[in-house]
């Protein structure tokens, strides 16, 4: 991440977290500091919610999955047991042992641990701008909680400590319902402390709180509250949607005033395939990348996480976001007029790849490029925040069906898109919204969560099981490492 720090304290191990500490933590001078005198100095704190905000650099599980779930996309790779977790939920088959699964339930955890650690010493030093630093970790703590609940239903809730070995045996999965008033008693003083606009780029704003708690309403809902929210982010906010949608996912334009949430990362070497979470870079883009790619634009990658025929023919014929979105390789080879060659990988060809999230030849970091690129995981874009707002005006106990045709309008008919106004209402008007969600956001992740929450899964997924994968599974070995008696979640 860019401006990466690592911390020198033992305490952001979580007893969640099976992999060694050693992997992300430096002790220098070994022995120096332990987890009850760390903070002596606002610099501390700030060193503390840097080691926070690593963990969201195991975002590309999320992407990934979000996609490959859903009819977006198939696992692909250079063959079926590369990343054979990805395949099993690609083909519906996923069960308690799977290895990605596994790693989101860690690093979530691993990113809450460290967030707790600043509240759980929060009163250890006073000093100006200590509430800003609360409000960020505050955000953390309920973004990394969200993907828990999103993904895993019923888990475990820790606050403002850390666990014993002894502790966590008795520690029982909390119902989602609470889990979900958790995160958004978080966001609320998140948003309530942080300002529109952050100093150092990349840090929280009261816009991606209050956007992030927009979707969280949405996804519980509560309709008439995420309206309401997702107004204020409209009409308070600084933001504006991208007059170059086919450059929204450049590192040029990475400063574009369409993003409330970024993730940032850096051309750098941090980590390796041996440590994910140490990574500097984005290691979706790469993974993305052509196979054995040789000609220009492009550069080589691992074939992931390929676009589907299914999500191609979704776009309407003329919508200028699929070429963003989509790249058809052979037709990108037949306009060039020059020497191009490719690979296919065993793990699956669609003959499309992912252009939001691709390794480009100019955008290149160091070293294992797969594992360097320094673009942004665009996490929530005003695009989002007003098509969900269009949703839940429309679907709120007293619709407003002309607000939300309105924001649905705003999305198509933009500078960089230009697709015809729409003129429907009622249930006509929900579906065309959700249409809109996929082509706007294809490749991004959100789709497989889209069709869960709008009951749209069964029917659009090939083999999905409905009242069973709603929700993945809890991971098997957390469930034997807890020794609390959780239950399985159904099916499973």
């Amino acid at each position: 991440m860019k401006n990466f720090i690592r911390i020198s304290i033992l305490s952001v191990c979580s007893a969640f977290l099976s992999t060694s500490c050693d992997d992300y933590v430096d002790i220098d001078p070994l022995y120096a500091q332990n987890a009850d005198n760390y903070f002596k100095t606002p610099s501390d704190y700030d060193k503390a919610l840097t080691g926070a905000y690593d963990l969201l650099q195991t975002s590309y599980l999320g992407i990934w999955i979000g996609e490959i779930a859903s009819d977006n996309s198939i696992a692909g790779g250079e063959s079926v047991t590369d990343s054979e977790g990805l395949h099993q939920i690609d083909a519906m088959r996923h069960g308690g042992v799977n290895a990605e699964l596994r790693s989101i339930w860690r690093y979530m955890y691993a990113g809450i641990t460290r967030a707790n650690y600043i509240f759980e010493f929060k009163d250890a030093l006073e000093f100006e701008g200590k509430d800003k630093i609360l409000a960020q970790a505050s955000f953390l703590r309920a973004y990394y909680y969200f993907e828990l609940v999103k993904f895993f239903g019923d888990v475990p809730v820790v606050l403002n400590k850390r666990l014993g070995a002894e502790e966590l045996s008795s520690l029982q999965r909390t119902p989602s319902a609470e889990v979900y008033a958790q995160i958004e008693k978080d966001l609320l003083y998140a948003a309530e402390i942080l300002d529109w606009t952050a100093q150092q780029k990349g840090r929280i704003t009261k816009g991606a709180a209050l956007s992030l708690l927009g979707k969280v309403y949405l996804y519980q809902n509560k309709f008439a509250e995420a309206a309401q929210t997702l107004d204020r982010v409209i009409n308070e906010g600084p933001y504006s949607l991208s007059n170059n949608y086919s450059g929204l996912f450049y590192v040029a334009n990475e400063r574009d005033a369409e993003f409330v949430f970024d993730i940032e990362y850096v051309g750098a070497e941090g980590g390796s395939y041996g440590c994910f979470t140490c990574l500097e870079g984005f290691a979706a883009v790469g993974f993305h990348g052509i196979r054995a790619y040789k000609g220009p634009i492009y550069a080589d990658g691992n074939s992931y996480n390929l676009p589907t025929q299914d999500l191609v023919d979704a776009f309407e014929n003329g919508d200028p976001r699929l070429e963003a979105s989509v790249l058809d390789i052979e037709a990108f080879i037949a306009s060039q007029g020059t020497s191009i060659t490719y690979a296919v990988g065993a793990g699956g060809h669609t003959g499309y790849y992912n252009n939001k999230y691709i390794k480009r030849e100019g955008e290149k970091g160091p070293a294992d490029d797969d594992l360097t690129s320094p673009l942004n995981h665009h996490v929530i874009r005003y695009a989002d925040v007003l098509l969900m707002a269009a949703e839940a005006h429309n679907r709120k106990p007293s619709p407003d069906g002309g607000l939300a045709l309105s924001y649905l309008n705003m999305v198509r008919t933009r500078p960089s898109v230009e697709m015809p106004a729409l003129n429907l209402s009622g249930t006509a008007l929900t579906e065309a919204i959700w249409n809109e969600r996929r082509v706007e956001f294809a490749g991004e992740g959100l789709r497989f969560f889209d069709l869960v929450r709008t009951g749209k899964a069964g029917q659009e997924i090939e083999g999905f099981e409905v009242g069973k994968h709603e929700l993945f599974p809890i991971p098997q070995d957390e469930i034997d490492l807890a020794r609390a008696g959780w239950k399985q979640n159904p099916k499973y």
